[in-house]
């Protein structure tokens, strides 16, 4: 896929002949054409041929990133208003030759305003006068004369086409009344000439022209501002960047800065490139990319990314990823891409503006001829032509659709909410079903250690010390949990000798001499006696989804620390906001259905689909599909499949590299609100485009009919051409003033949430064939269930294999006979002991 500027294009019609010409170009699979930032997607072709097409058919283009723009970031002059400051001198140019002449020809002659004494009873000398200083405006404005008649050679006429033959035709006309009438003048024939003084539009000629110059440069001012956002992202790229050289501190531009460089970021200064920390610590205020003000704590190992603000402490870093690699340059890069391309919703207005201006002219020729017809005089029937040639406007058609998606996109970019195309932009709003996965979506990701409990005549202090003695060695990621929960509150212990660990049991070892066990409760059991009560209490925190560990130290039981993996803060607020919108959410995941349940419970989603392996994902997510439009939410690469397979992938978190290539939409943030958040943006945007549309489409329907005159015998109506073209340059301005308005859109507001009813279980669960239990000893955690699940679900003949460490069971869903001795087998060779199977 390459990107191309394109040059020449002033409408709706200009766009939709480029993309015409560039899909008739061999081997080209598709192209999308976006008049606002002037650039073309295509896929497929020769950029050769492309190129030549384009100019063919009288328009300029060039292929996109260069060299010297691959380097750094996006070119930021790419997106610099160069239109209005031209627009605006030829404003002030046409304006001061305008006001004398608007003087003599209305002022005067409508109002009676004075004018010097050579224009008295001179007619020809005031006609005379009116022709220059309108010609003068017309060559200022020569550009809508050149683009308008190169858009007739090319067949294709524009915009321009339409203004200039309004124009032309009133100067034109004025013209012959003016000669017209010095002849009479001539034989002496006054009625005449007052009769073809009241025919001249030489103001029209330079009012049409003047107005709509006024229009086009509000609308490209405001174009400009649709992508301030991605400008304030471009600006925020650091320039310099303080990088070690053979022992000595260099400043350098950013772009010299290579891969594997040492680079230093004081206190109040940006990181110049991403980077992992090598030395230091800091507070780095990463707003710029993620719209999360409050600072995230760095030190060594953590990664760092440009434009980041370093707030507090001295770091050193290595240089990771930089120019066009950094994250900074990849978010300007999506959110330009999404510009590029073209939502669904556009192809109406792409249809309409490819036949819209030579069905303009055909009306306005109609127009005259049905007026002489009628038995009106020239000027009457050719003022209604022009009316209806310089009221119609493509333009409002044609960014109707793309300044609400570079507005949106701009404003979700500064939420740290990325969209990658606009087709995703205007499709996530319409989602009836989510899936998050689980792990690091809901959860943090992270076993934690979430509730202490000190057996009779132990602290809860003895109970970490001895946890933490026998952990330390320990590889296990439950271990990890009660290490890092140790570490994080100062303690200190030495590691316990004799030091054995036993897979899927638990561990042993020696602590000042005397024995010391950790484990499940079956493993414990071995080595200190369990009360009633301690039972009870274990088996409250398993139905809470979290795994119980046992610890015993010289044969009694020291106590007992729940381990999970801990959900979000915002997590439980976030499925209710997407349940107020209408929205079916289901929690994928591969634990078993006890703990699966537990912590869906705690979230409230509506449904859960547990025991799922990461290649069943995106089976799950296909079955989904059925019953709506289906996203699914995840962070990692096994959440790949599923991200593509669903009609709107989201990556949260930032996700792997992986993960964001999948995905549709990324989330910069860790936060589970920014889902509902990416559904209200999209739900305004698409308003917006609806809400320019039909302001597009009804300007026309209303206006064209007023300009044409059919109101004109019943009601008296009629359209000055003048007032045709101030409502042509006000259409285009009043669509992107209406886009302008997203930028104040709070995406985390839930007052114009739309709640709708829908059906409690959209899936039916499966009637299964056959099911038999498989009792196994020395499962002790989720990751022991994984192992086993992963194991079973890859026999021939187990459709689903619903593992628990706690009751030391596999539920297997069979869809023929398989072998019992092939079952226990499979257990084994995972270091499990098979016990029975019933």
């Amino acid at each position: 896929m390459q990107q191309y500027n394109v040059t020449g294009m002033s409408c709706a019609a200009c766009s939709s002949r480029v993309e015409k010409v560039v899909s008739a170009v061999p081997d080209v699979q598709s192209v999308s054409v976006s008049l606002l930032t002037n650039s073309m997607v295509v896929e497929g072709g020769s950029s050769a041929e492309i190129v030549k097409a384009v100019e063919e058919a009288g328009y300029g283009a060039s292929l996109k990133g260069s060299e010297a723009q691959k380097s750094s970031l996006v070119d930021e002059a790419a997106f610099e208003d160069k239109e209005t400051p031209k627009m605006k001198k030829r404003l002030i140019a046409s304006l001061v030759l305008l006001i004398p002449l608007m003087y003599v020809s209305m002022g005067h002659m409508m109002w009676d305003w004075p004018v010097p004494t050579f224009f008295h009873g001179n007619h020809v000398a005031m006609g005379i006068y009116q022709m220059l200083l309108s010609g003068l405006i017309m060559v200022i404005n020569q550009k809508f004369f050149i683009n308008g008649l190169k858009g007739v050679i090319h067949k294709a006429p524009n915009m321009d086409t339409l203004v200039a033959m309004g124009s032309g035709a009133s100067f034109i006309w004025s013209t012959y009344a003016l000669f017209a009438m010095t002849g009479a003048q001539m034989r002496g024939d006054t009625h005449m000439v007052m009769t073809y003084m009241h025919e001249f539009y030489f103001e029209s000629a330079a009012m049409i022209l003047t107005l709509i110059t006024v229009g086009k440069m509000l609308e490209a001012h405001s174009k400009g501002k649709t992508t301030d956002a991605l400008k304030s992202l471009m600006q925020l790229a650091p320039k310099k960047a303080t990088v070690i050289r053979d022992g000595a501190e260099v400043e350098m531009p950013v772009d010299q800065v290579k891969k594997g460089d040492i680079f230093v970021v004081r206190p109040g200064e940006s990181i110049p490139v991403d980077g992992r920390v090598i030395e230091g610590h800091s507070a780095v205020n990463e707003s710029a990319l993620t719209g999360e003000s409050i600072p995230v704590d760095k030190e060594e190992g953590d990664t760092v990314s440009a434009a980041t603000m370093n707030q507090s402490g001295f770091l050193r870093c290595g240089a990771t990823r930089v120019g066009e690699d950094t994250t900074l340059s990849q978010i300007i890069q999506m959110v330009s891409d999404a510009a590029a391309t073209k939502a669904p919703i556009a192809k109406v207005a792409d249809r309409v503006s490819g036949v819209f201006v030579p069905v303009v002219i055909l009306i306005a020729v109609i127009t005259i001829m049905i007026w002489l017809i009628a038995g009106q005089d020239v000027g009457f029937a050719l003022a209604r032509g022009i009316s209806v040639l310089v009221i119609s406007c493509p333009c409002a058609l044609g960014l109707a659709t793309p300044v609400a998606i570079m507005v949106g996109n701009g404003r979700g970019a500064k939420k740290g909410v990325l969209f990658k195309t606009a087709v995703s932009l205007e499709e996530a709003g319409k989602v009836d079903v989510i899936a998050l996965d689980k792990t690091g979506t809901i959860t943090s990701g992270e076993p934690k250690v979430t509730d202490i409990y000190p057996a009779s005549g132990y602290s809860e202090e003895d109970l970490m010390r001895t946890a933490y003695a026998l952990e330390q060695k320990s590889e296990h990621p439950l271990a990890r949990a009660i290490v890092d929960y140790a570490e994080e509150h100062q303690m200190k212990e030495s590691p316990a000798g004799d030091f054995k660990a036993v897979a899927g049991n638990g561990l042993s070892g020696t602590i000042r001499g005397h024995e010391a066990a950790a484990g499940n409760r079956k493993f414990i059991e071995n080595y200190a006696l369990l009360s009633d009560s301690v039972r009870i209490q274990a088996e409250n925190c398993a139905k809470e989804g979290k795994t119980p560990l046992f610890f015993a130290y010289n044969g009694k039981l020291v106590g007992m620390i729940a381990v999970a993996d801990v959900i979000k803060e915002d997590s439980p607020q976030a499925v209710k906001e997407l349940q107020n919108m209408g929205i079916r959410v289901v929690m994928l995941t591969g634990d078993n259905q006890r703990t699966a349940d537990a912590i869906g419970n705690q979230v409230g989603v509506d449904e859960v689909i547990a025991g799922v392996l990461p290649d069943g994902k995106e089976s799950v997510i296909r079955e989904l599909s059925k019953y709506g439009k289906t996203a699914m939410v995840g962070d990692g690469i096994n959440d790949a499949p599923a991200l593509t397979r669903a009609d709107i992938g989201v990556a949260i978190g930032a996700g792997t590299d992986v993960a964001i290539d999948a995905a549709d939409v990324v989330l910069m943030k860790n936060s589970l609100r920014d889902v509902p958040a990416a559904i209200r943006l999209s739900r305004e945007v698409l308003k917006n485009i609806h809400e320019n549309l039909f302001w597009a489409f009804f300007y026309n329907l209303i206006g064209i009919p007023l300009a044409a005159g059919l109101w004109y015998p019943i009601f008296g109506w009629k359209l000055n051409p003048m007032f045709g073209a101030a409502a042509m340059s006000l259409s285009s301005f009043c669509v992107v003033t209406n886009a302008l308005r997203l930028n104040f859109v709070d995406m985390y507001s839930t007052k114009k949430d739309k709640k709708k009813k829908y059906k409690k279980e959209i899936r039916k669960k499966e009637v299964m064939e056959m099911e038999k239990t498989v009792n196994i000893k020395g499962m002790m955690c989720p990751h022991c269930e994984a192992t086993v699940k992963k194991a079973l679900e890859g026999l021939d003949g187990i459709e689903t294999a619903v593992v628990s460490h706690e009751s030391g069971t596999a539920v297997i869903t069979l869809s023929k006979e398989v072998a019992e001795e092939t079952i226990r087998a499979t257990i084994e060779e995972k270091d499990f002991e098979y016990v029975s199977m019933k």
